[in-house]
C-alpha cells in the first residue's frame, strides 16, 4: 500500500510541475488543486491511575504511542477527494524487521457538489457535529474515529442541513443478514438528520434526529435481529461580547440490545468569560441519566454518548465513557467543573481544570445499602507551546481524589495516590501543493 501511495503522489507532482496555465473555455472553473501534509504526532504517557483507578501496591505503566499520517486532497469545479493513511501504535510494540504493516485508510471520500449548496459527501470520513458529545473525530485517541457513510447536505451563509446514511455488513454474504463482529463498526446501520441555524453572529441553534440499528441476531444462524434507538438533540450557543453562553439536550429513546425500552438524557450547561486578553474562566455542569443495578426491568434509563469525544469531557483522565464501568454497572454521571486559561505568551497557552464527579441514579451494595452518590474531584493541568509553525508541544498532568462509591463503580483502591501525565509533540505541515 505504501508503494502504491507514493507513486500515485508522484505521479501528480510530475503531472502538476508539466502543465501550463492556458486561457481556454474552462478557464472560469475552480482551478484543479491538490495539497498534501504530513502529522508525527508521539505522545509519551505515564499512567498512575488512568482510566481506572489502580490498586494498592499496583505498578505505574509507562509508554508511547505515535501517530504517523499521510493526508491528500484534490479539488477542482464540483468535486473534492479526500485520501488519508496512518500508521498507528506503541513504540517497541512491532519488530525491527516487520513485514505486516500497519497502515489503514482512516480517510477516503469524494465530494460531488452540484451547485445551489447541495453536495453529497460518500466514503470513509469523520462525521464531526455540534460540541462532538455524540458525534465527534475523537482526535485525542491516536487512530481518531472514522464511519463508512453518505452524506446528502445543503448548505448557505445561514443554514446547513445534513443526511447521514449509512449501512454496514462483515462481508459479501450470501445468506443471512446479521452483522456481528466486536472489532468492526458498532452499528448495522444509521440515519442522521442534523439542521443548524445562524441567526447572527452571537446566537446559532442546531437540532438532530438519530436512527441507529443495532444487531442483536445470532451470527451462528445467521438470523438477523436488528433493534432501533432514536436519538433527539437541540444545541444552543450564545456569544455576546465576551461571554460565551452553552446549552445542550439530548434524549434516548426506542430498544436496546436486549429488547428492553429506553428512556434516558443528557443536558449540559456552561458559560466562560474573557476577562481581558490573557485571562478567561469558565463553568459548567453535565448530567447523564443512569440506570439503578436493582432495576433489571423496565425501560433501561442510563444515557449512551455513542460515538463522541469523550476526551473532550468528563475529566482528562478519561476514568467515565471513555472507558467502562465495572460490575455491570451503569449509573450515570454529573460532572461539575470550574475551569481557568491564561495565555503566558503569543504562544503559550495554560489551561486549569476541576471537576466534581456524582453518580445520578441508586446504587445498592450488599453491605453498605444505598451507596453515597459522590465519586471524587479531578484536576487536570495542561500547557500548550507553540514552537514554530507546524509543530506544538504539550504537556498535561491530572490527579483524582476518589471516594469509596468509586471503588465500587470503577475498582482500584480510594487510598492509593491516582495521577496521570503526559507529554506530546505535534509536528503537522503541509508539504506539498500544486495549483493548475
Amino acid at each position: 500500500m505504501k508503494k502504491r501511495m507514493i507513486a500515485f503522489a508522484g505521479l501528480l507532482l510530475v503531472s502538476s510541475v508539466g502543465m501550463k496555465a492556458e486561457e481556454d473555455e474552462t478557464a472560469k472553473d475552480k482551478e484543479n488543486t491538490f495539497s498534501m501534509s504530513a502529522q508525527i504526532c508521539p505522545r509519551a504517557e505515564y499512567r498512575n491511575g488512568a482510566l481506572f483507578p489502580r490498586s494498592e501496591g499496583a505498578d505505574a505503566a509507562g509508554f508511547i504511542n505515535n501517530r504517523a499520517r499521510l493526508s491528500m486532497n484534490y479539488e477542482r469545479q464540483n468535486l473534492s477527494i479526500g485520501l488519508s493513511a496512518q500508521h498507528v501504535g506503541v513504540w517497541g510494540q512491532d519488530p525491527q524487521i516487520d513485514k505486516n504493516g500497519r497502515f489503514i485508510l482512516n480517510e477516503a471520500w469524494a465530494q460531488l457538489d452540484f451547485g445551489y449548496g447541495i453536495f453529497a459527501k460518500l466514503g470513509r470520513q469523520s462525521l464531526i457535529y455540534d460540541d462532538e458529545r455524540i458525534l465527534g473525530g475523537l482526535d485525542w485517541n491516536v487512530a481518531g474515529r472514522y464511519h463508512d457513510a453518505l452524506k446528502l447536505g445543503y448548505e448557505n451563509k445561514q443554514n446547513k442541513l445534513h443526511l447521514i446514511l449509512a449501512f454496514n455488513q462483515n462481508d459479501e454474504k450470501t445468506i443471512g443478514g446479521t452483522y456481528y463482529n466486536p472489532g468492526a463498526q458498532p452499528y448495522k446501520n444509521m440515519q442522521t438528520l442534523w439542521y443548524q441555524h445562524v441567526c447572527d453572529k452571537a446566537f446559532k441553534a442546531s437540532f438532530m434526529f438519530m436512527n441507529l440499528g443495532m444487531e442483536a441476531g445470532d451470527p451462528e444462524t445467521q438470523k438477523s435481529d436488528t433493534k432501533y434507538m432514536q436519538l433527539l438533540s437541540t444545541n444552543l450557543y450564545y456569544t455576546p461580547g465576551d461571554w460565551t453562553f452553552g446549552g445542550t439536550f439530548y434524549y434516548e429513546f426506542g430498544k436496546n440490545k436486549a429488547n428492553r425500552d429506553i428512556s434516558a438524557y443528557l443536558w449540559a450547561l456552561n458559560a466562560a468569560y474573557k476577562i481581558d486578553s490573557r485571562w478567561s474562566v469558565g463553568i459548567g455542569s453535565d448530567y447523564l441519566s443512569g440506570a439503578s443495578n436493582t432495576d433489571g426491568s423496565g425501560k433501561y434509563k442510563a444515557f449512551d454518548p455513542l460515538y463522541g469525544t469523550h476526551h473532550k469531557f468528563y475529566g482528562a483522565m478519561d476514568y467515565f465513557y471513555a472507558s467502562g464501568f465495572i460490575n455491570g454497572l451503569n449509573p450515570g454521571l454529573w460532572d461539575n467543573q470550574i475551569k481557568a486559561a491564561f495565555k503566558a505568551s503569543p504562544k503559550v497557552n495554560l489551561s486549569l481544570a476541576y471537576h466534581y464527579f456524582s453518580i445520578t441514579s441508586d446504587i445498592e451494595w450488599e453491605g453498605k445499602g444505598k451507596l453515597d452518590r459522590g465519586l471524587g474531584s479531578e484536576v487536570d493541568l495542561q500547557v500548550d507551546w507553540q514552537i514554530m509553525k507546524d509543530v506544538k508541544l504539550s504537556a498535561g498532568y491530572s490527579t483524582m481524589f476518589g471516594t469509596s462509591t468509586m471503588e465500587i463503580v470503577k475498582g482500584g483502591s480510594k487510598d492509593s495516590w491516582q495521577n496521570w501525565g503526559w507529554l506530546s509533540i505535534n509536528i503537522n505541515p503541509r508539504i506539498f501543493m500544486a495549483r493548475w
